[in-house]
């Protein structure tokens, strides 16, 4: 597990370039409490992929579609308001998630076991100083 800091939200366009760099897995779930940058943390890495696309969360259509020139297609889920894992095959999730595109997951704990077998997990919490602490590992869904 890798461990970075940033000293403020605005500051995470430092850690998005790095997590880029770190993996060639392409579906990244984020775990983290309500308000602590998840979205934000998301925002820069469609940035970094290339994307000039205005980039906001998916709360309520459940997936948001970005366009690099670089990165392709780039989808963002937001898994908040869901009440069962079959809600999310009505949106074509395994068409997204198995495309080899970029798939950013909020909330992954809500699809815990839809989730594809190769996976990176960024755990973003708030440090006391009010920065964030991101630890970033490889999970394959064997390990739960």
């Amino acid at each position: 597990m890798l461990r970075l800091e940033s000293n403020a939200l605005e500051d995470l366009g430092g850690l998005a370039r790095q997590i880029v760099n770190l993996t060639d897995c392409k579906v990244f779930a984020l775990y983290g409490e309500m308000g602590v940058g998840k979205t934000t943390l998301i925002k820069k890495l469609v940035e970094i992929l290339g994307s000039h696309d205005e980039t906001s969360s998916p709360t309520f259509s459940l997936v948001n579609e970005y366009f690099s020139k670089s990165a392709g297609t780039i989808s963002h889920f937001d898994f908040y308001r869901i009440e069962s894992e079959e809600e999310v095959f009505d949106i074509g999730y395994e068409d997204y998630i198995y495309s080899g595109n970029y798939c950013f997951i909020e909330w992954p704990e809500k699809i815990k076991n839809l989730l594809p077998e190769n996976v990176t997990v960024l755990e973003l919490s708030l440090a006391d100083d009010g920065g964030r602490i991101l630890k970033i590992s490889q999970k394959k869904l064997s390990d739960d």
